[in-house]
């Protein structure tokens, strides 16, 4: 085994939709375990990091962490405590005013961002604002917020993430 890639759903979203469900197979052909964080009913994104941070998957090394949305803030916030080896985040909400942390500051080896050109919910502008600050890798792409029509691009990308971490 490879370590584990530890998945982090958005607001609305569940544990197994359709992205996560690709992305684990690829993790899984890759050699990595795989956990989706069920997060259904807590839409506080603190009690969200403190959940993950406490979780089984969080001891595991190397461990990568991958996020949609929320998820991603929930990823980005953990990763202070967690120090993963990777992030993998997906039209992440930074930056916005309901979260507490505007900014969370990535402790990764490798951190790269998947975001919408057609993001309804987030602007691609803030993507692009935290990839120049902290150096991320940064793919913008025709979609939109949920990125479910890029779901074959994605599994390449993170293909792609996965193979510079082993």
């Amino acid at each position: 085994m490879n370590g584990v890639v530890c998945f982090n759903h958005g607001k609305e979203s569940g544990p197994w939709g359709d992205k996560i469900t690709r992305l684990a197979e690829v993790a899984r052909q890759r050699g990595f375990a795989v956990e989706s964080m069920d997060y259904t009913g807590i839409m506080d994104p603190t009690a969200r990091v403190q959940k993950l941070v406490a979780s089984d998957s969080a001891r595991t090394r190397p461990l990568i962490l991958v996020g949609s949305s929320m998820g991603s803030y929930v990823a980005a916030v953990a990763s202070a405590s967690l120090r993963p080896s990777g992030l993998f985040l997906l039209a992440p909400a930074f930056y916005l005013p309901d979260f507490p942390i505007q900014e969370p500051v990535p402790h990764a080896g490798s951190i790269t961002l998947v975001h919408g050109w057609q993001d309804e919910l987030i602007p691609p502008e803030n993507s692009i604002r935290y990839a120049r600050r902290f150096a991320a890798t940064l793919h913008l792409v025709q979609s939109d917020h949920r990125l479910s029509d890029q779901l074959p691009l994605l599994a390449t990308l993170f293909d792609a993430f996965l193979s510079h971490l082993i």
